[in-house]
């Protein structure tokens, strides 16, 4: 059974389709990348897999379990974790610090009295700051830190849910080059040691072409592709509408 199931997911804003009858199937250990050109309807695909938006028909399981329409909070209970465009650490809180409060949520002590929160899980926070490269700046607070850096925080404190799926919206965006390879190998890393499955989306289609196991090509909120990197990047259809004939960003298509 595949950790993901999706079937004929559907979303519609007024009168136009922002995503019409998606399905695909994710596995554990597999990185899947959503790709398509701006308005394609990656978000929306994105917001409603982890609660944000509820779909307007169709079927998402997680496990063969039903997450259809349920709030975002139920939704990572039941181990989907999530990475942003834009990073969302607190600033003002230090790199452990920012760990710490993710793995008092996952344990479910974020009420918890009597003991300090900074006393808390403080071992496990360091052995995930460490996984990502993070432990020697666990001090530092994440408001002072290059983006690259807090784009590993933010990994670690996704990774404090023990996701069983792991969405990550345009993880190397804003990264120097070095910084991006750097980021998605470590993902690639960290999903096949712990078995985990990853949806992701990226501009960065040298990323993509690196890193995924399959693509999913949307447009107009329309899956039009979907298969292993050659195979897509073969796709007469997606390199007319999405990529442009001949080179996808600099990867050549034969």
């Amino acid at each position: 059974m595949s950790v993901l199931e999706v079937t004929n997911l559907s979303k519609s804003f007024g009168g136009v389709r922002a995503v019409d009858n998606v399905s695909f199937t994710l596995d554990a250990g597999q990185l899947l990348a959503l790709i398509g050109p701006n308005g394609a309807g990656k978000t929306t695909c994105f917001n409603m897999l982890n609660g944000q938006l509820r779909p307007d028909a169709g079927e998402i399981r997680l496990d063969g379990t039903s997450i259809f329409g349920l709030p975002p909070r139920r939704i990572w209970r039941l181990g989907v974790g999530r990475t942003f465009q834009i990073t969302a650490t607190f600033a003002s809180m230090t790199v452990r610090e920012n760990v710490q409060v993710a793995l008092l949520s996952h344990h479910r002590q974020h009420r918890a009295l009597f003991r300090p929160a900074a006393s808390r899980h403080v071992e496990e926070a360091m052995t995930l700051l460490a996984r990502v490269g993070m432990a020697e700046q666990h001090d530092r607070a994440c408001g002072i830190l290059a983006y690259g850096d807090i784009k590993r925080v933010e990994l670690a404190v996704a990774l404090a849910n023990q996701p069983k799926l792991l969405l990550m919206d345009e993880p190397t965006a804003g990264m120097a080059p070095k910084e991006r390879v750097e980021l998605m190998a470590l993902a690639a890393e960290i999903v096949r040691e712990r078995n985990i499955c990853v949806l992701f989306t990226e501009h960065d289609m040298d990323v993509v072409f690196a890193h995924a196991d399959r693509i999913m090509v949307l447009d107009r909120g329309k899956l039009i592709a979907e298969g292993p990197p050659k195979e897509v990047r073969a796709n007469s259809q997606v390199q007319e509408i999405y990529l442009g004939s001949g080179v996808v960003h600099g990867v050549k298509t034969s």
